[in-house]
């Protein structure tokens, strides 16, 4: 090993190798587990792979951290410090594994389907619905989406009997103010809304 090259194993400090091995994990495992949402281009990305990306990065920074080792001049700070990260983001990982897969299933089992609604809003804001169906039940939730293009929660939801989807089928309506939008489901004779029916899309 050159004299560079040791030098450069030494510039990261403990705490900034722990926070960045624990910090991106938990990242990960935080949005697995959350009602959120990313729109790229007019794509909806679900909650569950905006995780998985998250959890991709998180492995590959930890591995670039174990190649670069911990500083040599304090090996017994280092040695405490990895007592607890290690476990700590073998959990984090686990548990963000254990959403994705969750958020995963939950999407192919009930046949969800994102629809990005037009017109926008003001200020670029936007409608995103999920709607699902799973045998005689379904429902949908819609999300606020602004210009990072990020929902971090939902702003309505519903339920519609007789695995109906208004949505996907057009059934609803989407007026804007001046600072935000009320969206309206409607059903039909046959498959009422049993429940919500409107949202307020606010960015």
């Amino acid at each position: 090993m050159t004299e560079g090259s040791a030098q450069h194993r030494t510039r990261l400090s403990p705490a900034v190798s722990t926070a960045a091995g624990t910090g991106s994990p938990a990242l990960a495992a935080v949005a697995s587990w959350s009602s959120l949402l990313l729109v790229v281009q007019g794509r909806v990305v679900p909650g569950w792979g905006v995780s998985a990306a998250l959890l991709a990065m998180a492995l590959v920074l930890r591995g670039t951290l174990t190649r670069v080792g911990r500083p040599e001049a304090a090996p017994g700070l280092a040695r405490k410090r990895a007592g607890w990260a290690q476990p700590v983001g073998r959990l984090l990982i686990g548990t963000a594994v254990l959403g994705i897969t969750a958020g995963a299933l939950g999407d192919v089992i009930s046949d969800a389907k994102y629809h990005v609604l037009t017109p926008a809003g003001p200020g670029g804001c936007t409608a995103v619905v999920r709607e699902t169906s799973f045998l005689m039940a379904s429902g949908g939730e819609a999300y606020a989406v602004g210009r990072t293009g990020l929902a971090l929660g939902t702003a309505g939801s519903w339920t519609v009997d007789d695995g109906d989807r208004p949505v996907d089928a057009g059934r609803y309506e989407l007026a804007w103010g001046r600072d935000s939008g009320l969206l309206r489901i409607n059903g039909t004779v046959t498959d009422p809304v049993l429940g919500g029916g409107s949202a307020d899309i606010d960015c």
